[in-house]
């Protein structure tokens, strides 16, 4: 009996100290070049998506490994390149890291030009981004104000009803296609998405894709692809609250709450934006120009409030929840208010089945509507809706862990109900696709990247194949890349069933006969890095074919949909930056933009031949205190159009010229103790005012100040 029961106790001693035993910790501290400590830096074990950590107050980390099997450990801060380490077996103790600043931004991932991680410096698809830090010394408060200071070759003007409208080197804001954390956008206004939607508050990056992607994400995409993608918590729980306050009333206030624990991280985003009525000028009607200046900018109010839920089941399932409101009210009269507001949410699920073998299935639901608020009868009327629901699945296959095959499909739903169709009725559609793509890494200085994509639209009967070709050759510090890419953009609802009245001017219809847009995009580029130094050159070339404008028709008395002949938009950009060690840094960025239209066609150009960005910052940070001042310039040329003095002739014009201008924006942003940022802006800082105000000016009276602070309370506690 005593036999049995030593047997018994050594049985369980044995089973006590196996766990203990199978476990090992690692643990150290992430240091920067200068061996100061980096906080929030975070160490993840590839294929294993619950193992990992970030640093704590002193930069240090401890990770506990379940067993004594090999692991591939990496580091990663925001700024600095990562690193890639092998824990051996069995290893365990103190490991260091030493991270070195990624000085041009070389170092991150992207993923809208090719729907696969890859570093931006591989990327065999021209691709821009903005990182959360170049969004904060931007100051600004949604995406139209980000992109005009970051990027040359893009300018958001006013157009009827002092509604926004997008211009991307000769492209409109309907062959642009804007996608945040990858999912299209319901809902628009002559032709350009709600932009107001795209609130610049906890956001990661934003990658820009110029040029036709119509291969990855179909229609829309003829122009480019711009992709807000969003950040998420690897902390175990982080609190942000900020607020910015400035001339007319001008208003911002935002706060994020998020937490990571154990299988579950959240983030909630809420922000709220008020600016008040703006007067600009005296509302008369320009002499010279015939011209009818503004007389102010309406004042609007936005709330936008976001959640997304992770929850990570293993090893090799995650699953994704989302869920978003926006409400926006424009002071358009005192009897009336303009009212939009949008619900959205959709679930996915990445499903690894191993290290070569990766599945994603998606549905995705958004409803945009608008209404008009009626003051006097308190009466809210709808008057527009867009529903959009959609599935999407992408499966990966890696072959010889470098290549990389990806198959995907979509089917969407669209629905729309608007007050421009006869008897605000409605209609809609299904679209159905389906792509594939392959990533073709033959040595790891020669890359290759083909796509093929097909869309079929049911109500238009329309099918179309998008093809795509990339390649990408490295010489020394230089990166060559060439593209083709064809576009694509289907005839949307409005443009098809149209029925409105003009201000009971004339009456606009829709064409249930359109043909696609198409585009054959062709691009070359050179990319110089070297240190603190890169240059990038690229020329692009695109033929544009059936765009679909309004024409007069003499039949109907009125404008109707059409399909005109090709146009040809060509031009180059330059774009050049550095950064020093002691806190200097400089970026400049040009374009030239040529847009060739006949003359005759009921289209014209308001493209900017040259337009330029310009960017110098001084930013150093000691232990307690930190200082980033930021000179923000963006240049935009004088162009000569064509504005019809005749409805229903496009040969009766005139010549107009839209002047030169320059704006300047100064930030000056001090970190006053680890989590708290004060900073000061002073827009228009040369005071600039156009002489008069036009569709295409900036409006303003000239230069503003503001205030603002941000409070990370996880970091004022630690």
């Amino acid at each position: 009996m005593q036999k049995i029961l030593k047997n018994v106790c050594l049985i369980c001693c044995c089973l006590m100290v196996i766990p203990i035993s199978a476990q090992r910790i690692i643990s150290g501290t992430v240091f920067d070049e200068n061996k100061e400590p980096l906080i929030g830096a975070t160490l993840s074990i590839k294929g294993k998506t619950t193992l990992g950590t970030t640093t704590d107050a002193q930069g240090k980390y401890m990770l506990k490994l379940p067993n004594n099997n090999e692991y591939l450990l990496k580091v990663s801060y925001i700024g600095y390149i990562s690193q890639t380490y092998k824990i051996s077996v069995a290893q365990a103790g103190e490991i260091d890291f030493l991270l070195k600043e990624d000085a041009v931004n070389m170092a991150t991932v992207v993923v809208t030009g090719t729907r696969t991680p890859k570093l931006l410096k591989d990327v065999p698809i021209v691709t821009r981004v903005i990182t959360a830090d170049e969004i904060k010394k931007v100051d600004a408060t949604h995406i139209g104000d980000l992109l005009q200071a970051e990027l040359p070759g893009i300018e958001f003007s006013y157009s009827m009803d002092q509604q926004v409208s997008l211009n991307m080197q000769g492209f409109g804001g309907n062959a642009v296609l804007f996608l945040v954390d990858g999912e299209r956008l319901a809902g628009e206004t002559l032709d350009n998405i709600d932009y107001n939607r795209l609130n610049m508050d906890n956001v990661e990056r934003i990658e820009i894709v110029k040029g036709a992607a119509s291969s990855l994400y179909g229609s829309n995409a003829v122009g480019g692809v711009v992709n807000v993608i969003s950040k998420m918590v690897t902390k175990p729980w982080a609190v942000n609250i900020n607020g910015r306050y400035g001339a007319y009333n001008d208003q911002r206030y935002g706060g994020t709450i998020g937490f990571n624990a154990g299988k579950f991280s959240s983030v909630t985003n809420v922000q709220h934006t008020q600016v008040d009525e703006k007067n600009l000028a005296d509302g008369k009607m320009d002499e010279e120009t015939g011209d009818w200046a503004f007389k102010k900018v309406y004042g609007d109010r936005t709330w936008n409030v976001k959640e997304r839920l992770i929850y990570t089941a293993n090893d090799r399932m995650k699953l994704t929840a989302r869920v978003g409101y926006f409400f926006r009210e424009r002071d358009k009269s005192p009897t009336n208010k303009d009212r939009y507001r949008d619900f959205s949410g959709g679930v996915k699920g990445n499903y690894m089945f191993d290290t070569a073998n990766e599945l994603e299935i998606a549905y995705s639901f958004d409803q945009y509507d608008k209404s008009d608020y009626l003051l006097q009868a308190v009466h809210d009327v709808r008057d527009y809706s867009n529903v959009q629901h959609s599935v999407r699945t992408f499966y990966n296959h890696t072959f010889a862990d470098k290549h990389i095959l990806t198959l995907g499909g979509d089917y969407m739903r669209d629905y729309l109900m608007s007050y421009q169709f006869a008897d605000n009725g409605s209609k809609y559609q299904y679209i159905v696709d389906g792509f594939a793509q392959f990533d073709w890494n033959l040595t790891k200085y020669f890359n290759v990247i083909a796509g093929l994509r097909f869309d079929y639209y049911s109500d238009s009967d329309i099918n179309h194949f998008s093809p795509k070709l990339g390649l990408m050759y490295k010489v020394g510090n230089c990166s060559l890349r060439g593209a083709y890419a064809g576009g694509f953009r289907a005839p949307t609802l409005k443009e098809m069933y149209m029925s409105f009245d003009m201000a009971s001017i004339f009456m606009i219809y829709g064409n249930p006969d359109l043909k696609p847009e198409t585009s054959h995009n062709f691009s070359l580029s050179a990319e110089y890095i070297k240190g603190r130094y890169n240059l990038t050159v690229t020329g692009f070339y695109n033929m544009v074919g059936n765009r679909i404008t309004t024409a007069w028709s003499e039949a109907l008395k009125g404008q109707v949909y059409t399909n005109i002949s090709n146009i040809r938009i060509s031009g180059a950009e330059v774009n050049a930056s550095a950064k020093y060690s002691c806190g200097l840094a400089a970026r400049l960025s040009y374009a030239y933009t040529y847009e060739n239209i006949k003359k005759g066609q009921p289209v014209i150009s308001t493209t900017r031949p040259h337009t330029a960005t310009v960017r110098v910052e001084y930013d150093k940070n000691w232990k307690n205190y930190g200082l980033n001042i930021a000179l923000n310039g963006r240049f935009l040329s004088k162009v000569n159009t064509e504005e019809y003095t005749s409805n229903a002739s496009y040969e009766e014009t005139e010549t107009m010229t839209y002047p030169a201008y320059t704006m300047w924006k100064l930030i000056l942003s001090q970190k006053i103790w680890e989590g708290a940022r004060v900073s000061l802006t002073v827009d228009n800082l040369f005071n600039y005012v156009p002489s008069r105000y036009y569709n295409n000016s900036p409006a303003t009276r000239g230069t503003t100040f503001s205030a603002g602070l941000s409070l990370d309370i996880d970091r004022l506690f630690k």
